[in-house]
């Protein structure tokens, strides 16, 4: 692999870091109902390209924006050396195509949430359906520009060489992830103060839909969680097979310790980032199985 290869890898890595890091920020975002921190405005925020006095949802707001624009910038970097570096039809040329592609589309989803006012308090079915879409849309993004350093690296993907349990694994985890925003969105809207009184909220009559959904992820993920653990035991080979459990069990002990701890901004953070980590390395997983010789 010579020095450019080398060089276009480590961006590919340092913007699937820098994606993480803006998908953990928009979370913050909306776990300290900063969401409406700019108004109804978007791209502008409040009416301005710069705020003046804002307040601290609109700096937390706002920096997500600006964290977003830089991570668009960065995937159109990709794009553009991609083309210089491969020839048409690379697979980390159409990864990076489509991390573009994906990332225009989290920036408009982004944008809906706030011209929508799916914000705040907002306990809309609408909301939470969106909310999924704009999850699912995130892993894709994040698969994709983990693809762009991997086949970077590898001549060739063989698709059909990818275990069905693989794939299976790869779709168990986003049904997971789906109904734990489910669940996080509830969590904003109705904070619970005890544990007896979210359960009592939950099983309570007038107890709205968004509301119950939130008892169905932790049954989910509970089953999501040993079969990931099965996964791995019995399709996953070396670091990836170390990596997928290791981070599966921390995730379901995280996932308990969020219910107790009736699910603080920082653990729900937490919660996340290690579901984006088990998202990513079973993602890696599949280029794995599929892959050739590597480019030396």
């Amino acid at each position: 692999m010579n020095n450019r290869v080398q060089a276009f890898v480590r961006l590919a890595w340092a913007m699937l870091g820098w994606n993480v890091f803006v998908v953990l920020w928009g979370a913050f975002v909306r776990a300290s109902g900063s969401g409406a921190g700019c108004g109804s405005h978007w791209p502008l925020c409040n009416g301005e390209v710069m705020p003046p006095s804002p307040t601290t949802s609109t700096i937390i707001e706002f920096t997500h924006r600006l964290t977003s624009g830089v991570a668009l910038i960065g995937v159109a970097a990709l794009v553009a050396w991609s083309r210089k570096l491969f020839s048409k039809g690379h697979l980390a040329r159409k990864a990076a195509w489509a991390s573009l592609i994906f990332i225009i589309v989290e920036a408009l989803l982004g944008a809906g949430l706030v011209l929508l006012a799916y914000v705040e308090k907002n306990a809309s079915a609408g909301r939470a359906l969106y909310l999924c879409a704009h999850l699912t849309n995130t892993l894709l993004l994040l698969a994709a520009i983990g693809s762009c350093g991997w086949f970077a690296r590898h001549d060739r993907w063989v698709k059909a060489s990818v275990p069905t349990l693989v794939w299976t694994a790869l779709g168990v985890a986003l049904c997971a992830s789906i109904t734990g925003v489910v669940a996080a969105l509830g969590d904003t809207i109705w904070p619970a103060v005890s544990l007896q009184e979210g359960m009592r909220q939950e099983f309570s009559k007038e107890a709205p839909l968004l509301l119950q959904l939130r008892l169905v992820h932790p049954v989910i993920a509970s089953a999501s969680g040993v079969f990931l653990i099965l996964a791995a035991l019995l399709r996953f080979r070396g670091r990836m097979k170390a990596w997928l459990l290791g981070l599966t069990m921390v995730q379901l002990a995280a996932g308990g310790l969020n219910v107790v701890l009736l699910a603080p901004v920082w653990m729900q953070i937490l919660h996340l980032a290690l579901a984006v980590s088990v998202w990513i390395v079973l993602a890696f997983g599949a280029m794995a199985y599929g892959s050739e010789t590597e480019i030396v």
